[in-house]
């Protein structure tokens, strides 16, 4: 098994796993969410197309009673995708009054998509009347373009198909360009941009691919260059697969990353958002439970439930600020050893040691707050900090801190 053999099944293997990881999306998503079921059509009619190209399943296939029949499926599912991924385009725009103005590109989009499910059909037509009329099979082949280099009847089967995938390609390259120049986000720009890139090749792939066999129907070139180039152009189409399926899952994977993030952060931030729920019980929607009952109330949003928890927080610190003395910020810079989460950790401890300890509320003390224009991803990152240095003070700390600056506050 050759290297290119190799790198076959890792592409049909990476576009089968993210055909398989959209798929919850697709099928059980919003009814109106057509991007996503487009998308994932795109990624299954790829992946199956994939997987006839690989050794195992062509040569199989090939030499079935239908000759050479892995070609013609891969152009089937190949069509069905390349459909799909049009649609996909056209959905990504999402809609537009009927009165009011529509961009010239997104127009385009609506036309050749229009013009692509009519042409999709005649293409498949077209190819099966060619695949069992004028291409010659009377002889299985493992590579068909270079196998069949020089024949008319193959050329013109494969230039059907290279002009329907190149005309979509280069629609994708297109319009995927705008949006990477228009994407503000950073995710998106490094996403699109793959796609395009891709796109690129694809279109670079069917000229040269189209271009090859013409020729060669005039000047019949040798076994070995045939064979070369169709390992060179196969090799660039796996490149252009890579580069599609990882830039199509890029803000997916920014999504997720997220997500992942905001489960950290309640991680992190439960235990002291418990504790100060538990010492102020009025304050919460409902009484503070265990992380893993918190984790699964599926009727809140993650993003939701952190951004409740901080000003949860930071509620109930304003609110600890009456039960304390001034003294309390100084002693607990001191026993952190400068200002930051691990002096807001102490002075927590010790504001709750007095709040437990029976002390009636007064004048609010001086503590350091944060500045509230600071944007609420900042805002989580710093309680986290509080919320991890929280974990290592000890309760007998924030005591000894609370008795300090009380005799402080008598001298």
């Amino acid at each position: 098994m050759t290297a290119l053999d190799l790198a076959g099944y890792a592409i049909a293997g990476l576009m089968t796993a993210v055909a398989i990881w959209r798929m919850p999306a697709a099928l059980w998503g919003d009814e109106e969410d057509r991007r996503r079921r487009a998308l994932w059509g795109c990624y299954a009619g790829f992946a199956a197309a994939l997987w006839t190209k690989t050794a195992a399943v062509r040569t199989g296939l090939n030499n079935s009673p239908v000759v050479d029949l892995a070609v013609l499926i891969k152009h089937y599912t190949a069509t069905v995708a390349i459909l799909a991924i049009l649609g996909y385009i056209v959905a990504i725009y999402g809609a537009y009054p009927e009165d009011g103005a529509v961009p010239r590109h997104v127009r385009f989009a609506r036309l050749v998509q229009r013009v692509a499910a009519k042409a999709s059909v005649a293409t498949l037509v077209l190819l099966t009347v060619l695949f069992f009329t004028v291409v010659d099979r009377s002889v299985p082949s493992d590579r068909f373009v270079s196998d069949h280099a020089g024949q008319w009847g193959a050329t013109l089967y494969m230039t059907v198909f290279y002009l329907y995938l190149g005309a979509a390609s280069a629609v994708c390259a297109y319009q995927w360009a705008l949006a990477t120049a228009d994407a503000r986000l950073r995710h998106l720009r490094i996403g699109l941009g793959m796609m395009t890139f891709a796109m690129l090749i694809g279109v670079g792939y069917t000229v040269s691919r189209t271009l090859f066999l013409w020729i060669s129907v005039a000047a019949t070139p040798s076994e070995g260059f045939a064979q070369g180039f169709d390992k060179a152009t196969e090799a660039a189409q796996l490149v252009l697969f890579g580069f599609f399926a990882v830039g199509a899952s890029v803000p997916a994977f920014s999504k997720g990353w997220r997500r992942a993030r905001l489960w950290r952060a309640q991680m992190a931030l439960h235990p002291l958002w418990r504790e100060l729920m538990t010492a102020f019980p009025d304050q919460p929607f409902a009484p503070p439970a265990s992380l893993a009952r918190e984790l699964t109330r599926l009727g809140t949003p993650a993003d939701l439930r952190v951004d409740r928890w901080a000003a949860d927080i930071a509620d109930a610190v304003e609110k600890l600020r009456h039960y304390v003395p001034d003294a309390l910020l100084a002693e607990a810079r001191e026993a952190a050893g400068a200002a930051g989460p691990e002096a807001d950790a102490y002075w927590i401890r010790g504001a709750l040691a007095a709040k437990e300890g029976g002390a009636r509320p007064g004048p609010p003390a001086a503590f350091a707050t944060r500045d509230a224009t600071a944007d609420q991803d900042g805002e989580v990152a710093w309680l986290v900090r509080v919320a991890a240095a929280y974990r290592t003070v000890p309760a007998a700390a924030g005591q000894e801190l609370l008795e300090r600056s009380a005799r402080e506050a008598v001298l």
